[in-house]
């Protein structure tokens, strides 16, 4: 039988959640609890989590039940990820969380409409599935992720579009790592309003 996913955001389809390190982007080295959500249309070849794509493999949770076990952990920040997140409404969820006195960041393709509030918006925009151009603006981090040499003039279409306090980041992906992160390293340092991120837990071997 189908998901029937309530508008309201009370129920969410939840993949996993952990507490780790943030491995990626401005808040690398931070702890902080995951809430991976389940659903995905953006369908990135390179995707490490395919196992999120669909939403009906992941039990629908409440939104209370993912906030309190949140609360539970030693660092008050929480990551929402997917999958896609925004394609579910994130205002109650993001509420139940803030009102712990738990900071609320996500990692977002800006494919779906911005719903939720939030401390840090990550926006990590796919070429399968152009970010919306009414979320740009709202971005506190822009993180490209770079597969080939033509991934630089796409970075910086979207540099282009969000605020002038936006973080700009360049990472290799992983999978290509060797090829590609010379000429990120080169990039920056030509271009240094860029910065390099890494898959740091990775490296660390932590989820």
């Amino acid at each position: 039988m189908a998901h029937q996913i309530p508008e309201d955001g009370t129920l969410l389809p939840l993949m996993e959640e952990f507490y780790t390190i943030q491995g990626e982007g401005f808040n690398t080295g931070k702890a902080a609890y995951f809430i991976r959500l389940g659903g995905c249309d953006v369908g990135c070849h390179w995707c490490d989590v395919k196992e999120s794509w669909d939403a009906e493999l992941h039990p629908l949770t409440t939104a209370d039940d993912i906030a309190a076990k949140a609360a539970t952990f030693p660092g008050k920040a929480v990551v929402v990820t997917g999958g896609e997140p925004l394609i579910y409404n994130l205002d109650y969820l993001t509420k139940k969380l803030q009102d712990q006195g738990i900071l609320t960041f996500i990692e977002t393709s800006g494919a779906y409409p911005l719903s939720g509030s939030w401390d840090w918006i990550c926006l990590s925009p796919k070429k399968f599935k152009a970010p919306r151009p009414d979320i740009t603006p709202f971005a506190n981090e822009l993180k490209v992720i770079v597969f080939n040499k033509s991934d630089f003039e796409w970075a910086e279409k979207y540099a282009e579009m969000v605020g002038p306090n936006c973080k700009l980041y360049l990472q290799p992906e992983w999978s290509k790592a060797k090829t590609v992160t010379p000429l990120i390293v080169d990039y920056v340092m030509a271009n240094p309003k860029w910065e390099i991120s890494l898959q740091t837990h990775k490296f660390l071997n932590i989820p």
